[in-house]
C-alpha cells in the first residue's frame, strides 16, 4: 500500500518544460495547496489501522539532463580553431564536438529558500579527455521583505545577458567573441553572494550588488590562476600570485536592469553592469569591467506554441586592465637581455547584435554580427616584441554568423550555423560550418526572460 501511495505522489509532480522559444520568467516555488494535495492523497491511501508515517515535508524537484553537441568543418586547422572558437563549449574541432552534458537539479528547500545545482561534463575536443565541472550550486531566498533577495553559493556572475546563460539556452552555437575575451572560456563565475532589490513600481526594475572570490580559472580578468595564464596570458603578462588581504581583493559587481511592455505583444529590457577587482599581474594590478545590454521581443497574443516571434538583443562590453610593471628576465644568467614590460592600461571592448525570427511553427532563422578590438600593446615573450595583432584574444576581429534552427518538439533542437571570421592575427579569412543539436531528458524549469 505504501508503494501505491509513493507512485500516486510521483504522478502529481510538476514536470513542466519551457515551450516558448522567446523565454519566460522562472516559475514560483511550489504552493502550499500543492503540498496539501499530496499529503491528502497519501492519507487517503494509508490504511486506518496503520501507524501514520513520520512527519516530513514533501519537496518538489526538477531533474534534467541537457546534451549539446555539434559537427562541422572549417577552412582552418584544429590548432587554430582552439583559439578562433575560444569558448570552452564552442564547436572547436573539425568533425564532432560534445559541447556539454549538463545535469540540472532545481527545487524548493522550504518556504524560505530554493536551491539549484548544475554539474557539467564535456570532452576536450583535441585530447578526448573527459572534464567534469561544478558549474553552479547556490541557494536563493524566497521571502525577504521590501523586495530584497539574497543569492549565495557558486553561481554565474549576473553581468550582462550572455554570461548567465547556459550553452543549451544560447540562440547561437558559440559564445560571443567579446564575452570569451572578458569572461574566459567558461564564463565568469565563482563562490560569493549577491543581494538584489526589486524596486516598487508598475514596471520591472531590479538593482543588484554582489561579491565573489577573484581567483580561479573562471575569473579570467581578475586573479585567475597560473594554469589559465599559461594558456591565455592577458596582454602576454606573467602570472603573479596575490594573497587575500581584505574585502577589496574580492570581485565586486553592480547591475541595474529594467523592462516594460511597449504593446500587448512586445516589450523591451535594458541593463547596465560594472565589476571591479584585482588582477594577476602584480600588487598594483586592477581590473574594471563594464557593459550595457538590451533586448526587444515581439510575439502576437494569438500564436501557435510561441510562433511566430521576433527577438533582437545585444551587448557592448569593455575592460580596463591595469597591468602592473614586470621584468622578463629571459636568461637569468644574462642580465643584459632583460625586457622591461611597463605598467600599462590595456583596453578591450566589443559588441554583438543578434536577431532571431520564428517565421513558421518549429522553424527560426537568425543573424549575429560582432566585433572586438582594443588598445595597449600585448607582450610576446617568445619574440620580445609588443603589439596586438599576434594576440588571438586581443587582436581586432569581425564575425558574421547566419543561423537556421528547427525545433521538432520543446525537448529537442537542431541548428545549422555558418561563421565568417576576419581577424588581424590570421593571414586569411576563415569560413566554418557547424551543425548542432540539443536534447533534453527530464524536467527543466523555464529560463529567465
Amino acid at each position: 500500500m505504501y508503494a501505491v501511495s509513493f507512485l500516486v505522489s510521483l504522478s502529481v509532480l510538476d514536470v513542466s518544460w519551457f515551450q516558448d522559444p522567446a523565454a519566460a520568467p522562472q516559475d514560483p516555488p511550489p504552493s502550499n495547496s500543492r503540498r496539501e494535495a499530496l499529503e491528502r492523497a497519501s492519507r487517503e491511501l494509508t490504511p486506518a489501522a496503520s501507524a501514520p508515517p513520520p512527519a516530513s515535508p514533501f519537496r518538489l524537484i526538477d531533474i534534467a539532463v541537457n546534451v549539446t553537441g555539434a559537427a562541422g568543418t572549417s577552412t582552418e586547422r584544429d590548432a587554430v580553431l582552439s583559439d578562433l572558437q575560444g569558448g570552452g563549449h564552442d564547436p572547436r574541432k573539425r568533425g564532432f564536438t560534445l559541447q556539454q552534458a549538463e545535469l540540472s537539479l532545481v527545487g524548493a528547500v522550504d518556504p524560505y529558500l530554493r536551491a539549484e545545482a548544475r554539474l557539467v561534463a564535456f570532452l576536450d575536443p583535441i585530447e578526448g579527455e573527459t572534464i567534469v565541472e561544478l558549474e553552479e550550486a547556490f541557494g536563493v531566498t524566497q521571502s525577504l521583505p521590501y523586495g530584497l533577495q539574497l543569492k549565495f553559493g557558486q553561481y554565474l556572475t549576473e553581468f550582462g545577458r550572455i554570461n548567465t546563460q547556459h550553452p543549451h539556452a544560447w540562440d547561437f552555437q558559440d559564445q560571443p567573441l567579446i564575452a570569451t575575451r572578458l569572461f574566459g572560456p567558461d564564463g565568469m563565475r565563482g563562490p560569493g553572494a549577491r543581494l538584489s532589490w526589486l524596486v516598487p513600481g508598475d514596471s520591472y526594475t531590479e538593482l543588484m550588488v554582489g561579491a565573489q572570490n577573484a581567483n580561479g580559472e573562471t575569473m579570467a580578468s581578475f586573479l585567475a590562476n597560473d594554469e589559465y595564464y599559461e594558456e591565455r596570458p592577458i596582454g602576454g603578462r606573467a602570472f603573479a600570485e596575490r594573497d587575500f588581504t581584505s574585502f577589496g581583493d574580492l570581485v565586486w559587481t553592480f547591475r541595474a536592469h529594467t523592462g516594460f511592455d511597449l504593446t500587448d505583444s512586445s516589450n523591451v529590457q535594458f541593463g547596465g553592469s560594472v565589476a571591479l577587482g584585482p588582477n594577476a599581474t602584480g600588487n598594483d594590478g586592477e581590473t574594471v569591467l563594464y557593459g550595457i545590454d538590451f533586448s526587444w521581443r515581439w510575439r502576437p497574443l494569438e500564436n501557435d506554441k510561441g510562433w511566430p516571434f521576433v527577438k533582437i538583443e545585444g551587448e557592448f562590453l569593455g575592460r580596463a586592465f591595469d597591468a602592473a610593471g614586470q621584468v622578463d628576465e629571459n636568461d637569468p644568467l644574462d642580465p643584459g637581455d632583460d625586457v622591461v614590460v611597463d605598467e600599462r592600461t590595456l583596453r578591450d571592448h566589443g559588441f554583438y547584435l543578434q536577431g532571431l525570427w520564428g517565421f513558421a511553427p518549429r522553424w527560426a532563422v537568425g543573424l549575429r554580427g560582432e566585433w572586438a578590438g582594443g588598445s595597449g600593446d600585448s607582450y610576446d615573450a617568445d619574440a620580445d616584441t609588443f603589439g596586438r595583432d599576434f594576440d588571438a584574444f586581443r587582436a581586432d576581429r569581425l564575425r558574421i554568423a547566419p543561423l537556421l534552427a528547427f525545433h521538432p518538439t520543446e525537448f529537442s533542437r537542431f541548428r545549422v550555423q555558418y561563421n565568417y571570421d576576419d581577424s588581424d592575427h590570421l593571414g586569411d579569412e576563415v569560413h566554418s560550418v557547424w551543425i548542432g543539436f540539443d536534447v533534453l531528458i527530464g524536467s527543466h524549469p523555464p529560463h529567465k526572460y
